[in-house]
């Protein structure tokens, strides 16, 4: 079963597992599979993913690629991370060695490996700020590439692997910090009324763990809205007619293009879906109403997707505005 892997608890069997302990190891693994024709699901931390209980007819294999590479470049730290690494705990090695520019994104669950996929972000950073490059195995060439960071195209909880999902395989990404005990410029308003515009690294990082336990965001086995894949939907870019018409009160962020960020969760709210709105044994958080939950591990998929699609048509319906969910389908769409 592959509920235990993913951070929702729920997900039906595999067909065949197998664990990659080195990129060497994984990419052997994926490309055998792509030449006998067998379908490959490449597991990471399972906190971005749905899986439906039919599960995987395939091969799946879990990346436990482990090791972290550091070096000095002027007045940077060049960091080499193998995609296995848990994120966290690099984010907190940054912190306390006095290296910049991955201190916001605090707390997010998973592996190295998916944060370029993603573009990983939060209160006002993310890794493309900081990505110098990616090294992948590209199943369409079988060959092993470093991909700069201006190649990647990344965009906002975007880039050019999420958009060709399933032909890139990340083995490693490379950042590159400032060495610095204190923070670049923050921008995110909550968290400037917390530490001010600037802080040091080590404030930042309890600062945004304080926030993101306040929303359930943090992994935490007593805590039952953190058995979630974090933000279920992304914040909708629409033009800014658009956001016009959703009238004076509602919250938006101007983008440089001149179309317009609106927060997610203003819109769910407003559409009646409210923190801890209950469909069966799935909800939505009760204290983040991104966040679809499986507060008491009783629920499955197909709940966990009638709930979504009740929220992401309920907003239709009231905003003309669609919701598009961030996390991974695996088996199960929207």
């Amino acid at each position: 079963m592959l509920a235990p892997y993913t951070t929702l608890g729920l997900g039906g069997p595999a067909r065949a597992y197998e664990e990659a302990t080195t990129a060497e190891e994984l990419v052997s693994l994926v490309a055998e599979a792509d030449r006998r024709g067998e379908p490959t699901l490449i597991l990471g931390g399972g906190s971005n993913l749905v899986v439906s209980d039919e599960g995987f007819d395939g091969l799946v294999v879990k990346v436990a690629t482990r090791g972290v590479t550091v070096s000095r470049d002027g007045g940077q730290v060049v960091v080499e991370a193998e995609a296995g690494e848990d994120w966290d705990p690099l984010v907190a090695r940054a912190v306390a060695e006095g290296w910049s520019g991955l201190e916001c994104m605090s707390g997010i669950p998973g592996l190295v490996g998916s944060t370029p996929i993603q573009n990983v972000g939060a209160y006002g950073q993310e890794v493309a700020h900081t990505v110098r490059c990616v090294r992948v195995f590209d199943r369409r060439t079988r060959e092993v590439a470093d991909v700069e960071a201006r190649r990647c195209g990344f965009s906002y909880r975007d880039s050019a692997f999420k958009r060709d999902l399933g032909r890139y395989v990340v083995l490693g990404v490379t950042f590159a910090l400032d060495v610095s005990e204190t923070s670049g410029p923050l921008t995110y308003q909550e968290l400037v009324n917390r530490v001010g515009e600037r802080a040091a690294l080590g404030e930042v990082r309890e600062a945004v763990l304080g926030l993101r336990r306040g929303k359930g965001m943090v992994l935490d086995p007593a805590d039952p809205d953190s058995r979630s894949a974090g933000s279920f939907f992304t914040n909708p870019i629409v033009s800014a007619e658009q956001a016009a018409a959703l009238g004076d009160g509602s919250p938006r962020f101007d983008m440089p293009d001149g179309s317009v960020k609106v927060p997610a969760a203003w819109l769910i709210e407003q559409a009646g879906f409210p923190k801890g709105y209950t469909r069966g044994p799935v909800r939505i958080s009760t204290k983040h109403t991104l966040a679809l939950t499986n507060p008491h591990g009783r629920g499955t998929t197909a709940d966990l997707i009638a709930l979504a699609r009740e929220v992401r048509d309920g907003v239709l319906a009231k905003f003309g505005v669609t919701l598009v969910n961030e996390p991974v389908m695996v088996g199960c769409a929207l």
